[in-house]
């Protein structure tokens, strides 16, 4: 596909992924959906990548759905896609479970504006570093509409229920500061200061971890908040740990330790994972 909304730019095992229409303050439009989808499943197929980093272009990060189409913009009768209630799907929500499927980790640099889908995008991504000159709004019940894009499931898992339904039942945009505080991101950098911060970070776990690994974690993670009790998460990672504890990855990491010396690991999320994996049952819609 090629991609005219957004930028894919891969380097030294880092993707740079750059919501790119920055004249419209990188409004999310189907065009620019069906690119990020097909750039996560690129990102997922490629090993080389090891770290993703999601911004945007010029002063924004994403200011929402583009709202050009004028007052029926949400109103499913006057699209293309004319479906029963029950079988039409929110695509802010086809993104971010792409997103929260995906095998590698997930950074995004907020660089400015995010709102609406702009903001409820980077919930299933993993860490959110953002500018001080960003801001917030989970703006719906502003728009007359809901929360979208599965975010009724993140957000409170992200800052908790009291803080999420207070942002959406207000709808207002707030700065990054109350963003900050509300735990809604991890840290807050100089515009300058942001994507220097973000490729740090993402070098981090590129440079030093095992992809499988890595793989294997973030799905453990986000699979588990679903679970109703411990016990689920003991019966996977104790397969999990089983199936790594035997791999090369594993008898690489502790040689590496024991004789001081840097990891090599070459094991890859492509073809290595356990058999297992992914243990998740098939969904609706796909």
């Amino acid at each position: 596909m090629e991609y005219q909304e957004i930028r894919y730019e891969p380097k030294d095992r880092v993707l740079v992924l750059t919501l790119h229409r920055p004249d419209k303050l990188n409004a999310f439009t189907g065009r620019m959906l069906s690119e990020m989808l097909d750039a996560f499943d690129k990102i997922d197929a490629d090993d080389d990548i090891r770290a993703v980093i999601v911004t945007g272009s010029g002063r924004a990060f994403c200011a929402g759905a583009d709202l050009s189409s004028g007052s029926g913009t949400f109103d499913a009768r006057s699209g293309a896609q004319n479906v029963g209630i029950e079988a039409r799907r929110d695509g802010g929500g086809r993104l971010t479970l792409r997103i929260y499927d995906c095998k590698k980790p997930v950074i995004a640099a907020i660089n400015g504006p995010a709102v609406g889908v702009g903001v409820t995008m980077t919930l299933p991504m993993d860490i959110r570093l953002a500018s001080t000159e960003a801001r917030f709004g989970f703006v719906f019940a502003r728009r007359g509409i809901c929360m979208e894009a599965a975010s009724s499931w993140f957000l409170p898992r992200v800052v908790g229920v009291s803080q999420a339904l207070e942002w959406t039942y207000t709808g207002r945009v707030f700065p990054a500061a109350e963003a900050h505080a509300g735990r809604l991101v991890r840290s807050l950098h100089a515009p300058a200061e942001l994507l220097p911060a973000a490729h740090a970070l993402a070098r981090e776990i590129a440079d030093n971890t095992s992809a499988i690994s890595v793989t294997m974690t973030r799905q453990l993670v986000w699979k588990m908040l679903g679970a109703d009790h411990p016990m689920e998460a003991h019966k996977l990672d104790s397969r999990a740990i089983t199936a790594l504890g035997q791999s090369p990855d594993a008898h690489e990491g502790v040689g590496a330790f024991l004789e001081k010396r840097k990891a090599d690991f070459k094991q890859r999320p492509s073809k290595d994972m356990p058999a297992f994996f992914p243990w998740w049952r098939e969904r609706p819609f796909e």
